[in-house]
């Protein structure tokens, strides 16, 4: 697609748009941003094992200051920024610890087809940084505990003054095309009948192109056309803290050779045939749920947009 502004207007993805003020000049200053951490203005979000905590109506559960202290929490607290003018911050319950009366855990996927585009990115930053900080909690250099800082957006080691900062996986999903079909994959644990757009990680040295040509060959044996290639539109996708970054890639050569140790089976699908799983009327093909940027990609095809 050449005129980008095809795409102006475009709703962005499920965890993306998180609408903050994150304070990187207040996160500067350790002792303010502590005082906010111990006051009793603003709110909490809570998390369980990475699950959100909803409320009966199926919104985030914010919590007052005052409650999350009465909370058996992690050690990790993050400050996510100002949210209409409240300060936010972010902790997760310790393992084992009850939870709440009054609110539901609710498992990130499930919650996040329900949440409002604010919550559900909310939510989806909360959840990457706290898991981080959870599995990072050791120097990679030198192994001494770390210390958090900058309000949650770094570590930092004692011993060796080493800083780390969350890490975000860049992964390339692509919808591979020839012609009026696209390629599609599935997953032998996913649901029957699931297919959808391939995807990998990108790799040390690579560029998007190179990563999206890779896997494409690697799991289907197609080969994609590098210099046609195009970026579409990215996606936080907080499992644990992937950055999803949508590809349309034409084939030159469309011969598939399914990698069975990825996939259980790859096929051309006709834009109609798409149109139709899509709309939930094709006799046994559906594609993934509205959070996945695979569906958004398909949905973008099938109208001529990308």
């Amino acid at each position: 697609m050449n005129d980008r502004t095809l795409l102006a207007g475009e709703r962005p993805m499920v965890f993306a748009g998180a609408p903050l003020d994150r304070g990187d000049a207040l996160r500067r200053d350790e002792a303010r941003v502590q005082a906010l951490m111990e006051g009793d203005e603003g709110w909490w979000l809570i998390l369980s094992e990475g699950d959100a905590l909803l409320q009966p109506d199926g919104n985030l559960f914010w919590f007052h200051p005052t409650e999350a202290r009465a909370l058996d929490l992690m050690p990790s607290r993050i400050f996510m920024g100002h949210y209409r003018g409240s300060a936010c911050f972010a902790a997760q319950l310790a393992p084992g610890a009850p939870v709440p009366d009054g609110v539901e855990p609710v498992d990130p996927r499930r919650a996040a087809m329900g949440l409002s585009q604010d919550e559900a990115a909310l939510y989806g930053y909360a959840r990457s940084v706290l898991l981080w900080h959870e599995s990072h909690g050791f120097c990679a250099t030198c192994g001494t505990a770390t210390l958090v800082k900058g309000g949650g957006t770094r570590r930092q080691c004692p011993g060796c003054e080493k800083e780390h900062f969350p890490r975000v996986d860049p992964v390339v999903i692509m919808l591979a095309t020839n012609g009026d079909e696209c390629l599609l994959g599935r997953q032998a644990a996913w649901p029957e009948g699931m297919w959808s757009a391939l995807a990998g990680f990108t790799e040390p040295g690579e560029t998007l192109e190179e990563a999206c040509a890779r896997e494409l060959n690697e799991e289907a044996g197609v080969t994609a056309d590098i210099p046609a290639i195009r970026y579409v539109m990215g996606q936080p996708w907080p499992f644990a803290s992937s950055l999803m970054m949508g590809l349309i890639a034409p084939v030159s050569d469309p011969t598939i050779t399914v990698d069975t140790h990825e996939l259980e089976a790859a096929r051309w699908f006709h834009r109609d045939d798409v149109a139709a799983m899509l709309a939930g009327t094709h006799p046994d093909a559906a594609m993934p749920p509205s959070i996945a940027i695979a569906r958004r990609l398909a949905e973008l095809w099938v109208a001529g947009r990308i």
